[in-house]
């Protein structure tokens, strides 16, 4: 785009210098051939020297409307309209006001020259004499009318391209936005896929490994018994096998018939049973009426869930169990304590004390896990109910 306006330039400057040759009346060829080469420098580093090129333009226009051919008029025009492209309007507007007071001091020199020559083009000067003020008015209107256009234009361009530049960053932004919060949501989605995988697969091999311990110790004297454990493994394992195909499931995005629904806190009963199965006396005591929320269902299925499992895995001559869930009109509390051999504090780390914390926390609830002054473990979890 710069070599056309430089070659658009450079047309215009060697057709006006030789119209201005022209005999009789002929402007000298040293000035304008000066002239044409600063205006070409001027074009070629306008847009590295901005104001160097600014300047240099309203210079070059004046002195060629007062010994040259008027050609680098064309600076000023191009000078004030790339301003306004590229400035601000505040900017743009200053730089026609400069342009306007050289444009004044242009038209002045041009006035005198038309009385003192040799005038511009090689036009024939005026026989009569003429009010020069008028001469001066008029050039002056010319000027400033093409000064206001090549602004306006500019203007209108400049904020047409930063319009269009502020949409293209917004789109942008916007853009990288989207894949932030579409990154966030997938890290949360393993997070929970993860949290669902350790309670579903941690609970049912530590039913089924306590479950085969017992099937293999009375396998010998008791044979029916040891088959009807084997059975409760392969019932367990079905049911977990069911689970981790629909978290799979979920993963991929497929739905079907064969994935087992999630399970909520109508089965808590059925959840205690697998455990007294597995040889952990367990006790159930649930108040209140159950929340409608399946979210919140399963959540409180997973605690306890989580909680007996931890049971089952660490605890040492184990007594009782107790599970209390207590609904209540605005909140849910769960407790589940053991009476038991004395635990390590160590026995608190593990990723499954930190799932339950990371669920209660979406219910703006509390956790207190450990142990308890008559030994054995307690936890206790309280759950802000939503569905009220």
């Amino acid at each position: 785009m710069n070599a056309l306006t430089i070659a658009a330039y450079g047309v215009l400057a060697v057709g006006m210098a030789v119209l201005s040759m022209e005999p009789p009346h002929t402007t000298p060829l040293w000035p304008m051939v000066g002239l044409g080469l600063s205006g070409v420098a001027v074009l070629a580093y306008r847009h590295r020297y901005p104001r160097l090129a600014f300047v240099g333009a309203m210079v070059f226009a004046m002195l060629s409307l007062a010994f040259g051919s008027g050609a680098e008029s064309l600076l000023a025009m191009i000078a004030v309209y790339t301003a306004g492209v590229r400035r601000s309007a505040s900017t743009a507007w200053l730089c026609f006001g400069i342009a306007m007071v050289c444009g004044g001091l242009g038209a002045l020199a041009l006035s005198v020259r038309g009385s003192i020559g040799p005038p511009i083009l090689g036009l024939q000067p005026p026989i009569d004499p003429r009010d020069s003020v008028l001469d001066w008015a008029n050039i002056y209107l010319v000027i400033a009318v093409v000064l206001l256009i090549a602004t306006l234009l500019g203007t209108n361009v400049g904020h047409r391209q930063r319009h269009i530049g502020e949409l293209v960053d917004r789109a942008e932004r916007l853009a990288r936005e989207r894949d932030q919060q579409a990154e966030a949501a997938r890290a949360l989605e393993r997070e929970r896929i993860a949290r669902e995988m350790h309670d579903v697969i941690a609970h049912s091999l530590s039913v089924m490994i306590a479950i085969s311990d017992g099937a293999h110790a009375a396998a010998a004297e008791r044979p029916d018994e040891a088959k009807e454990a084997i059975a409760r493994v392969a019932e367990t394992g079905r049911r977990t096998l069911g689970e981790v195909r629909r978290l799979l499931g979920s993963v991929r995005g497929s739905t079907g018939a064969e994935h087992s629904p999630q399970p909520d806190a109508s089965q808590l009963t059925a959840l205690v049973a697998e455990f007294v199965a597995a040889g952990l006396p367990v006790r159930l005591d649930v108040t209140g009426s159950a929340s409608t929320d399946p979210a919140l269902g399963l959540t409180v299925y997973r605690i306890v869930q989580e909680s007996l499992t931890n049971v089952l895995r660490h605890a040492r001559r184990v007594k009782w169990v107790t599970v209390s869930v207590r609904w209540m009109a605005d909140e849910v509390t769960i407790v589940v304590q053991d009476a038991s051999s004395a635990v390590g504090a160590s026995t608190n780390s593990g990723r499954g004390i930190l799932g339950i914390q990371e669920r209660v926390a979406l219910y703006n609830g509390e956790v207190q896990a450990g142990p308890h002054e008559d030994g054995g473990w307690r936890v206790y979890a309280r759950l802000q109910r939503e569905d009220r």
